[in-house]
């Protein structure tokens, strides 16, 4: 690690270089203990550099979005955390709606309704980054990603810039072609139909108030923490709700008594209180039921010391 620092001081890196960077400042939980290596390249020639580097000296790199849908380890993240925000660019060309990677989904939304172009809306609200939303086929109101995506552009496991059409088969519910590989999402180009923009705004403004009432803003979250299992026959956060489960907290972590199947940080949780809270539901609602509920929120970093 001590040679990957001095090899990282020798580039000239026009984005952010930091050591022993808080996590807890780049998660929508608002928790996360240090990463060894906290970058944020400027643009996408440095982005592939420095992750060509860290990996050629056998450290891992993790591509952060927007910090939604994490729940990062106290303990930190080992090796080079890699932020897109500065891959921000929203363009529209030849009528192809183009947003990088780093693009905020909020932001996407908006230059959407400016445009006078439908299907983002649905979206708006939604905490992370276009990467991260098409990473984890994001899923809002009966619309997923998938639904409107055209293409997506991203570097291969040996940094080749692949530019691909996607079809809505190519991804199911809340998965992608692009979990549990190496790709590097760098841009997505969607197919959005034009539409009155006060029914966009009126959509978005609709959608944003939905999860006001369903406390994803009563406090630092990261949207819905389990997926959703049709053979269950009913919502995660329904059958939560039926255990009485609303409210229930640990530590500085609990769950919204607006809706069960968001969990909040009440101020100064530890990842390990939402850890705890989240292995207490899957455990209520196994002894109860027999599911087993699968967080979609992905663990980062290590866990095992928790019993």
């Amino acid at each position: 690690m001590d040679n990957l620092r001095n090899i990282l001081k020798k580039i000239n890196i026009k984005g952010e270089l930091r050591f022993d960077e808080s996590m807890s400042m780049h998660t929508t939980f608002e928790t996360g203990g240090p990463a060894d290596i906290y970058t944020a390249p400027a643009d996408e020639d440095e982005l592939l550099a420095l992750v060509k580097a860290v990996r050629s000296a056998g450290i891992p790199a993790f591509i952060l979005g927007g910090g939604a849908n994490l729940l990062v380890s106290d303990l930190g993240i080992r090796g080079a955390v890699i932020d897109m925000k500065n891959l921000s660019a929203i363009k529209i060309d030849d009528g192809n709606f183009i947003c990088q990677a780093g693009a905020p989904v909020d932001s996407a939304c908006e230059a959407a309704l400016e445009a006078g172009l439908g299907g983002l809306d649905a979206f708006y609200g939604m905490p992370g980054t276009i990467g991260g939303a098409v990473w984890m086929n994001a899923r809002c109101y009966g619309i997923s990603v998938s639904d409107i995506i055209r293409s997506v552009k991203y570097a291969d496991s040996s940094f080749n810039c692949i530019t691909r059409s996607f079809a809505a088969d190519d991804f199911s519910y809340k998965l992608s072609p692009f979990q549990g590989g190496d790709s590097i999402i760098l841009e997505a180009v969607f197919s959005l139909p034009p539409k009155d923009r006060k029914e966009i705004k009126a959509i978005m403004h609709s959608n944003r108030e939905d999860r006001r009432a369903k406390g994803h803003y009563s406090g630092p979250s990261a949207g819905s923490v389990f997926k959703n299992n049709r053979d269950f026959g009913k919502p995660s956060g329904v059958i939560i709700d039926s255990l009485g489960m609303r409210g229930t907290k640990i530590g500085k972590a609990k769950i919204s008594d607006g809706h069960a199947n968001i969990f909040i940080n009440t101020g100064g949780a530890s990842s390990e209180d939402i850890y705890r809270l989240i292995k207490l539901t899957i455990d209520r609602v196994s002894s109860a039921y027999g599911y087993l509920l699968e967080p979609e929120v992905q663990l980062i970093g290590d866990f095992s010391y928790i019993r």
